[in-house]
């Protein structure tokens, strides 16, 4: 009873696809370089610098950050010490993969429910940005939601080891 990846894991089955979470981190990564590049251009030439665009691109890494994590949860990519883990019995093996796992999703649980409340503060606070007074929850509610999507990735990847090793 082997814990490893299968050779195919890069592209598990699942019922939501990859593709959502790969096209919006290619998306959010085309926007951030048009963004910077932008800014750059604007400010050797002018010698004015589009300050305000710092609250999008730190927005967009983040939101980045976390999708990617999704899509690599699915595919069981997350880094790893394999050091002492590989000297463990395949059974010994499985079940350290199944602690991580869930340690995972718990931790991304706790940051779904946290941010979910941080979010409703700040909507309810009326709290803006001080770069272009936007309310900043509408930046604020996607780390619920993406910490959700992480969750439910490592869910779907407990689900596929319990089904294939039964």
């Amino acid at each position: 009873m082997e814990c490893e990846p299968s050779p195919n894991s890069s592209r598990p089955k699942t019922r939501i696809p990859l593709k959502i979470e790969e096209s919006l981190a290619g998306i959010s990564i085309a926007i951030l370089g048009i963004i910077t590049f932008a800014n750059v251009v604007v400010r050797y030439l002018t010698n004015f610098s589009f300050a305000f665009t710092e609250e999008f691109s730190v927005f967009l890494m983040v939101f980045m950050a976390l999708i990617g994590g999704s899509s690599v949860m699915a595919k069981q990519g997350h880094l790893n010490i394999r050091y002492l883990v590989d000297k463990l019995s395949p059974k010994a093996r499985r079940g350290t993969l199944i602690v991580a796992i869930l340690l995972t999703a718990f931790t991304f649980l706790l940051l779904a429910v946290l941010g979910a409340r941080m979010a409703w503060d700040e909507y309810r606070f009326e709290v803006t940005s001080p770069g272009l007074g936007l309310p900043t929850w509408i930046y604020t509610v996607w780390l619920p939601l993406l910490s959700l999507a992480i969750f439910g990735r490592a869910v779907g990847v407990l689900v596929r080891m319990w089904r294939r090793d039964g």
